[in-house]
Order: C-alpha cells, then sequence, then structure tokens
C-alpha cells in the first residue's frame, strides 16, 4: 500500500483585504475622535483683577440667602435683613437706600443655593428703579 500525502494547499493572508479593513477602521476613529472634541464646551468664567467696587467709593450691596430672603448692606458694611420680604418692601429698602441717585453700583451677592425667582425679581426692582450699573458678586481667584 502506499500512502500518499495529499498536497496541501497553499495558505495566503491577503495583504490588500487587510489594508483595506485597516484604512476604514482608522477613518472610523479619526472621524469619531474628531466629533468627540467638537462636543465639548469650554467656558472661560470671569475672575475679578480691579478693586473692590466698595473700596471707590458707595454702593448698594444686595444679598439673597439660601431661603431667598433678602438683606442691605448698610454703612457699617455689614447686612441687615429687610423687615418687609415683598417686592413693594425691597423696592422701598433700595430706594431709601439709594436716595435721589441712581448711579450708584448695585451689587447683587446670591447664595449658590438662592431661588433663582428671588434673584431675577431683585434685578426685575433695580430695572424699575432706575439702576443701569448692575453686577453680580464673584469669587476672587486665590493668588499662588
Amino acid at each position: 500500500m502506499q500512502f500518499r500525502r495529499k498536497r496541501r494547499t497553499q495558505v495566503d493572508i491577503g495583504l490588500i483585504p487587510m489594508i483595506d479593513v485597516l484604512l476604514v477602521l482608522l477613518f472610523f476613529f479619526m472621524v469619531a475622535t474628531t466629533f468627540r472634541h467638537h462636543s465639548e464646551l469650554k467656558i472661560n468664567l470671569p475672575e475679578a483683577q480691579g478693586s473692590d467696587a466698595a473700596e471707590q467709593g458707595k454702593v448698594i450691596n444686595l444679598y439673597v440667602d439660601a431661603k431667598g430672603t433678602y438683606a442691605l448692606a448698610g454703612d457699617d458694611n455689614q447686612f441687615h435683613e429687610l423687615v418687609n420680604q415683598n417686592l413693594d418692601g425691597l423696592k422701598a429698602a433700595l430706594a431709601q437706600t439709594a436716595g435721589e441717585s441712581r448711579l450708584l453700583p448695585f451689587i447683587i451677592s446670591a447664595d449658590g443655593k438662592a431661588p433663582h425667582q428671588a434673584v431675577v425679581s431683585a434685578l426685575d426692582v433695580a430695572n424699575q428703579l432706575g439702576f443701569h450699573h448692575i453686577t453680580f458678586a464673584i469669587n476672587r481667584p486665590e493668588k499662588p
């Protein structure tokens, strides 16, 4: 008996289909990475560089706490809670503090958990009284 070995067919790895697959994968990852970077939103928050407005002269400083209650800074730079917490009471207190001058800087210092409605109402009252220099208090950057 003669046993013959069958000829094995030679296995070739096709180089061109492999290159095609690699190019498709490369294209997919390049596009996916590009879309990922465009969907990010970079926000540069403002930082104060100048001096305090309180050092420059008289300002009206309104504080809104986490419960939405209003307090005005007095001449002693301490916040005093308003007796009447409704919008008419706020309007009367701001008019009394400002007197006839509406050019004074108006600073709103709001707690991070203050109700949005309380801050917007304060802005509305200040606008109704004619204040034009309305700003929000910010955190100063820490010096290294």
